[in-house]
């Protein structure tokens, strides 16, 4: 299939709005419109990764790092992503990666390390604010069905567990065509009053192009009135790490042996051990330390991350027990996520998870 076949349902899944400024998700390496016939996933793409490529005939590499993160401005194989980008070119390898748009969905990297941890009622731990915004628009009361409906479908009107999310209200919209229009009801240079109805539905910033090109297929006026409106509500299936509960209380020397076994971590860097038994856990795959903060908000007992640095062990402050297991561990069933994904969008399609462990941390 082609490579925008597979790309398009990755970021249907987790879109490349949902990114984080830095980071640089989607297409790296390679042409839309190339045919590939067998996947690689991995968590990060390194020499070694792409000699299994090649060795496997997997002609496109789907990871959760960027090959290319920073601005690139010569190709001379003097680095080793220079290297690594001639070499794919080379061997007709793309590049896609899916990173922190994948950790910031309710479905991506910090739900599969919820589940692997048994936790229930996991939640976004810091919701995205400024991604949703406001559609409101106004049609002829025999069209409103026909408008929403359309709307819906495009991905307005999701709260929380619920879709089909709209206000309406009935009202008398004014007009008059000009000459040179062709109005769907009244008459040219001749003041018209229409029985409409307002429709108010929200939706992500991300698929405001879709919400507007369906607005204006689905709607019977020549020219569509219509307004968009920032929202500063949080977004509450959307943000950063998550927290869960226990299903029973663990006292907290065990926990720091389980995730160390779950996780098979060389060590557990750890705070202070502060409360005999844990019960709400909050967990961020890669570099979490950031959200020490709100995993403190939320109540919860323990902080699960990676890349934890000494001054910020502190902040901890004798609130929270940080647990750092390494960023590469704390990531490593992303893989298995991307597998699963893949799979469930394209059941007959080669795909293979990596067996090469990218891993640049070693422990004595």
């Amino acid at each position: 299939m082609k490579i925008k076949e597979i790309t398009s349902k990755l970021e249907e899944y987790a879109p490349l709005g949902l990114q984080e400024p830095y980071d640089n998700a989607g297409l790296i390496i390679g042409d839309p419109d190339m045919e590939v016939n067998k996947a690689l996933i991995s968590l990060d793409v390194t020499e070694g990764i792409i000699e299994e490529a090649i060795s496997n005939g997997c002609d496109i590499i789907v990871a959760h790092h960027p090959l290319i993160f920073k601005g690139v401005k010569k190709i001379t194989g003097r680095s080793y992503v220079e290297r690594m980008i001639v070499a794919c070119i080379k061997n007709n390898i793309a590049v896609y990666a899916i990173h922190t748009n994948l950790d910031n969905i309710s479905n991506g990297v910090n739900r599969i390390i919820c589940d692997k941890l048994g936790l229930n009622n996991p939640a976004i731990l810091a919701p995205k604010r400024e991604i949703l915004r406001k559609l409101v628009t106004f049609c002829p009361v025999n069209y409103a069905d026909k408008v929403r409906t359309a709307l819906f479908d495009a991905g307005a009107g999701h709260i929380g567990n619920y879709d089909s999310c709209s206000f309406n209200v009935s009202g008398s919209g004014s007009f008059r065509a000009l000459e040179g229009a062709n109005p769907f009801t009244g008459s040219v240079d001749q003041l018209h009053f229409e029985d409409e109805v307002r429709i108010e539905s929200i939706y992500p910033v991300y698929l405001e192009d879709r919400i507007l090109s369906t607005l204006l297929k689905a709607h019977p006026y020549e020219e569509v009135a219509y307004d968009f409106y920032p929202l500063n509500n949080q977004f509450t299936q959307t943000g950063a790490g998550m927290v869960g509960e226990l299903p029973k209380p663990e006292k907290s020397s065990d926990f720091l042996n389980r995730i160390k076994k779950i996780f098979s971590a060389g060590c557990v860097r750890h705070t202070k051990i502060i409360s005999e038994t844990i019960c709400k856990v909050a967990v961020c795959g890669g570099s979490g330390s950031f959200l020490i903060g709100d995993a403190i908000r939320s109540g919860a007992d323990v902080l699960v991350t990676g890349d934890t640095k000494y001054h910020e062990m502190f902040d901890a402050d004798g609130k929270i027990l940080i647990a750092d297991v390494g960023h590469y561990e704390s990531e490593q069933f992303t893989m298995e996520l991307l597998m699963n994904v893949i799979k469930n969008f394209f059941p007959t399609f080669a795909v293979r998870n990596s067996g090469v462990k990218t891993n640049p941390v070693f422990y004595l």
